[in-house]
């Protein structure tokens, strides 16, 4: 499929996690045929004033490109600013992120909290698709509530303003991640622009990929935590809409293999301290259902060097051949 001018391999995206989709991760998804890969959202006003941390999260791997750069903020002229500095620094996409939940984030008025805002988002998305010759694409929720069922305005608020596909995901923000998705408002919003619609919400495996596909129409699909700890789902939900087949799930030593590779790719990009640690929530979602997991997640969260953490899988692998 097309986004704007680029085009991808296929119509199964990862979606943009704050503190999950790193630059490892991320290449690991794509080795596993990830159509559209997208960073973990990054603050326009981190980057103008100049925070190194910020910056450094638009590394990409070379193999993810195509790629996606997801942006936050709600001062539209420094948005506008900041993309220009992220098409620089390699983004094929600009993503603007109206979807994030988190109270640090809505209580600036960013995230979801735009949802509130139609005006500005329409000032938002002008300014950047002005901004840049990049497709801009924009990432919403069904709503800011019950209450205040907005996906369909805002979508097309978007279009109107230069937007060249919109994600949405089908829950609310008072939602944040309970309950099920809601994926009629996904069905709404592709009924009611031309754009590219991608579809967010609880696809977990290869069916409710392609059911999340039938029942909405939509373009794309986005996974999210259906990812985490399992990339394998990429190659799985390509091939099933593909062909029908139903590929094996991966074998425990797959599973140890993968995240002991990961834990690697982690340190090579943020060191051994930091890679450790942060490695250690993917490592508890590797195990997840594997016989005796719970002892060895626990075990996990006490390591803090990577020969300990590659000892204690590999001693757990044995116990379980």
């Amino acid at each position: 499929m097309k986004i704007g001018n680029i085009e991808l391999a296929n119509n199964v995206f990862l979606a943009p996690m704050a503190g999950v989709t790193d630059m490892a991760f991320r290449a690991i998804c794509k080795r596993f045929g990830c159509g559209l890969t997208y960073t973990e959202m990054v603050s326009a006003k981190g980057m103008y004033y100049k925070s190194e941390n910020t910056r450094d999260m638009l590394v990409l791997a070379p193999e993810e490109q195509p790629a996606a750069m997801q942006i936050f903020g709600s001062d539209a002229d420094i948005m506008a600013e900041i993309a220009i500095e992220v098409v620089q620094a390699g983004a094929d996409i600009i993503d603007i992120n109206m979807g994030c939940p988190t109270p640090k984030i809505v209580k600036n008025g960013d995230g979801s909290a735009l949802m509130q805002k139609p005006k500005l988002v329409a000032e938002i998305v002008k300014k950047v698709s002005s901004a840049v010759t990049v497709p801009v694409t924009v990432k919403i929720r069904k709503g800011w509530d019950e209450g205040s069922i907005n996906a369909v305005e805002i979508a097309q608020i978007a279009e109107q303003n230069g937007a060249k596909a919109v994600t949405v995901h089908g829950r609310t923000r008072e939602q944040f991640y309970s309950g099920q998705a809601d994926w009629n408002i996904i069905k709404q919003v592709k009924q009611a622009v031309k754009i590219p619609v991608i579809g967010n919400g609880d696809v977990v495996s290869s069916q409710t990929a392609e059911l999340l596909l039938q029942h909405t129409g939509c373009d794309a699909v986005m996974i999210g935590r259906g990812a985490e700890g399992n990339p394998w789902i990429f190659k799985s939900v390509i091939e099933y809409l593909r062909s029908g087949v139903i590929l094996p799930e991966p074998s425990y030593s797959e599973k140890i293999e993968m995240a002991m590779y990961h834990l690697k790719q982690m340190i090579e990009l943020k060191g051994e301290s930091i890679g450790v640690k942060e490695m250690r929530k993917h490592l508890a979602w590797y195990l997840k259902s594997m016989p005796g997991a719970s002892r060895v997640k626990t075990e996990v969260f006490k390591l803090d060097k990577a020969v300990e953490v590659e000892k204690l899988l590999q001693n757990y692998l044995n116990e379980l051949m």
